[in-house]
């Protein structure tokens, strides 16, 4: 979708009259579909587009195929403390009128149900695709013209009314929500399109960067870890290397790749690392290693190696010695006969791994979008723009960015229903 200039809209030889609706929605996504049908089921003509052949993709291969729809430790009280954005509290609101229990609500109306994973984590028992039918029906209840594979050529704004240009006719109505999405994952469709639109209407942004997404390392830092792909284990992570640094760490798991790292506690870091600065590693969390090894040298006979590969990953422990050449010199060597400041040292690398990532895998990989819209220029109440009465931004589009576990979703939906409310209140 390209937005043309508004000396372009005005240029634009018309050849079919405009229809009205109260409301456009330029994105079928999670926003966009979830507000669609409230919308209209609280009695707004709704007009629901979106460019790409496929309806929601993003939820169909979300969660291996059945949709981390949610998350149940959600605290709609305390907002940031999974959400990222230069405007941590904007998102209390939207999240606390609309809250894991109502989706919940919603899902057991169309007679779905869930099952609840790790850390909180909801997802649909049929299949993603449920989560799409049931959304789609919702707007179906609400009399919602949802249109599929339409091209949106243009946007403007005459008095009171948006007008829409696209390649199956012109449109307009009181209300437009854009319900884009962001850059990441471009293979199903997402664009620039919303930023696009913003900038048309003046609205600030925060620049954009891929999150949630496997962070890589050039070749010389990498090269000692190229061969451990695919093992993976337990760690807790966190951003260092700057006085201002954020402090929030993870216990996840974290998976070795051909190009660097990636799984759960990477993906988590990733949206709180920025270029220049290092991550810290525990890659032993169950116990204390200096401790272990006090232990062990006072009464094993067991080699260095085999006995650390009884506490980490074979594969790993074996690298880990290979890596620092006095450990190579003494893996063979028994735990009893092991020097103490060498144990000592062995320890604490592990403990404190440090490493500098030189970039990610990008929005190809990236399963969201940091930055975005503005909240401040936004009604945290609405999601209306400030200064453009009938403007909504929502979804991912806006700079609320949050953990992983079904926390972007659940924005998703609320922030939906927030605009959808506030468009019908407006219009009664």
């Amino acid at each position: 979708m390209n937005i043309e200039s508004a000396s372009a809209v005005a240029s634009l030889q018309v050849q079919a009259p405009y229809k009205d609706f109260d409301t456009i929605i330029i994105g079928a996504g999670a926003a966009g579909l979830m507000c669609a049908g409230v919308a209209g089921q609280l009695g707004l003509k709704v007009l629901l587009l979106d460019h790409a052949a496929k309806i929601a993709e993003k939820i169909r291969i979300s969660g291996g195929g059945r949709c981390n729809f949610t998350n149940r430790d959600l605290d709609p009280r305390n907002p940031q403390t999974h959400f990222i954005s230069d405007n941590p509290r904007f998102c209390k609101h939207a999240l606390g009128n609309y809250t894991p229990d109502d989706f919940l609500a919603l899902m057991a109306k169309h007679q779905l149900t869930h099952t609840e994973k790790h850390k909180g984590q909801l997802f649909c028992d049929q299949s993603a695709g449920a989560i799409i039918t049931m959304l789609l029906d919702e707007a179906k209840q609400g009399g919602v013209d949802h249109r599929q594979g339409i091209q949106v050529k243009a946007v403007s704004k005459q008095g009171d009314m948006y007008q829409v240009h696209t390649s199956q006719g012109n449109f307009t109505a009181t209300n437009l929500v854009v319900a884009t999405g962001g850059l990441s994952i471009p293979k199903i469709g997402a664009t620039d399109f919303g930023y696009g639109l913003a900038k048309q209407f003046d609205m600030p942004l925060i620049p954009t960067r891929p999150a949630l997404v496997p962070l890589t390392f050039d070749g010389s830092e990498w090269t000692a870890f190229k061969d451990l792909a695919g093992v993976s284990l337990p760690v807790h992570i966190q951003v260092t290397g700057a006085s201002n640094v954020d402090k929030t760490s993870f216990d996840e798991d974290l998976l070795f790749t051909h190009k660097g790292l990636s799984g759960p506690a990477i993906l988590q870091i990733s949206s709180y690392w920025q270029p220049g600065l290092d991550l810290r590693i525990n890659l032993h969390t169950a116990s204390n290693l200096d401790a272990n090894f006090s232990g062990l040298k006072a009464t094993s006979r067991k080699q260095l190696g085999n006995e650390l590969a009884a506490l980490l990953p074979a594969r790993l422990a074996q690298q880990w010695l290979q890596s620092d050449a006095q450990l190579a010199a003494l893996r063979e060597r028994p735990m009893v006969d092991m020097p103490d400041k060498a144990l000592r040292k062995l320890a604490e690398s592990l403990h404190q791994w440090r490493i500098k990532p030189s970039g990610s895998e990008g929005y190809a990989k990236a399963e969201v979008t940091a930055g975005g819209v503005d909240t401040r220029a936004l009604d945290a109440k609405t999601m209306q723009a400030k200064g453009h009465t009938g403007l909504y931004f929502i979804g991912e589009v806006t700079d609320v960015t949050g953990w992983l576990g079904g926390y972007n979703f659940q924005w998703a939906w609320a922030s939906g229903y927030a605009a959808a409310k506030a468009m019908a209140t407006e219009t009664v």
